[in-house]
């Protein structure tokens, strides 16, 4: 699927394209989404070309929604490379660098981390030593779709459907158009104020790369909650994930335990606190997505704060309580 708007889309078919309607509840309750292989039934005289059926998924760039029944928002399907697009323009935001590369590890695809507008950077290489630092196994590329910088190095990286994933701002239009050989996706300015841009991209679109492949831009992200990520967590923090192994105890939370390996990474200087923090934080998240569809992993979430609760009130109801 080359395109999907809300109730349409775009399908590549061996007749060539067609514009077909999206029916609610379309095959295995599966919504399409641009790179979706699906089951179109032809338009007759009567009735338009209709999706019937969204076939599985190779991989998904899936992220939690504000719904509490949600069961994730598919941003992207059936992509090799998510590129996670960072400008140089403004301050590193390791958090979120950190949970951009959860998404993109839970996708099944390989994650490329891409630094934008280097023109603009004072060290950029300095810049990218940080963000390596935070992007275990992940190859970090310094790029300027102004100047040219690192353009033929990440063409070469990028290889089958490749996503940009980023917020607005960040230059994925832009990066685009330098991959695309011509200006086919909009671009905008943005704002001196805060250094946002605006959404100049409106849809998902599949458009061929003249190196190969296919390139699926989308709308800057003003938020990206984690969905069932434990997978991409531990990938996005493989160094975390290393060091508890040799922990004490199995269950070992890395926050007091005795022996925790984790713990003295950071007391040596191997780990950051920064880091171990960011962790813990997406892995509340992630688990507190998961209990929204989960009654018995919200139970579980539930009840240190009703058993704190309790013993307020027990405290409270003492004779010895003095307020």
């Amino acid at each position: 699927m080359l395109r999907a708007e809300r109730g349409l889309c775009d399908v590549v078919a061996e007749a060539g394209p067609v514009r077909a309607v999206v029916v609610s509840g379309t095959g295995d309750r599966l919504t399409p989404c641009t790179g979706d292989w699906v089951a179109v039934r032809p338009a007759t005289a009567a009735v338009s070309a209709t999706v019937v059926e969204v076939l599985e998924r190779r991989t998904a760039v899936v992220r939690s929604t504000a719904s509490r029944d949600s069961q994730g928002q598919v941003l992207a399907a059936n992509v090799d490379t998510v590129a996670v697009t960072v400008s140089l323009a403004d301050p590193l935001k390791h958090g979120r660098i950190e949970r951009m590369l959860a998404l993109a590890w839970k996708s099944g695809a390989t994650p490329v981390v891409v630094l934008t507008k280097a023109d603009r950077s004072t060290d950029a290489a300095s810049a990218a030593s940080e963000v390596a630092e935070v992007a275990p196994g992940v190859e970090v590329l310094v790029t300027s779709a102004a100047t040219g910088e690192g353009m033929d190095a990440l063409a070469a990286v990028l290889s089958g459907t490749v996503v940009l994933l980023g917020p607005s701002g960040a230059g994925k239009s832009t990066l685009g158009n330098r991959l695309l050989g011509e200006n086919r996706l909009a671009t905008g300015a943005v704002r001196d104020s805060d250094g946002k841009g605006r959404h100049t991209t409106a849809w998902r679109e599949l458009l061929p790369l003249p190196h190969g492949g296919v390139l699926l831009d989308t709308p800057g992200l003003r938020g990206v909650g984690l969905h069932d990520a434990d997978e991409g967590l531990d990938q996005a923090f493989a160094e975390i994930t290393e060091l508890a192994r040799d922990c004490r105890f199995a269950d070992c939370a890395h926050t007091t335990e005795p022996g925790c390996a984790v713990l003295a990474a950071i007391d040596d200087g191997h780990l950051t606190r920064r880091r171990l923090d960011s962790y813990h934080r997406l892995q509340r998240e992630n688990a507190h997505a998961a209990s929204r569809t989960d009654a018995r992993l919200r139970a579980e979430l539930e009840r240190p704060k009703k058993h704190g609760a309790r013993l307020r009130r027990a405290i409270k109801q003492s004779p010895n309580f003095k307020a």
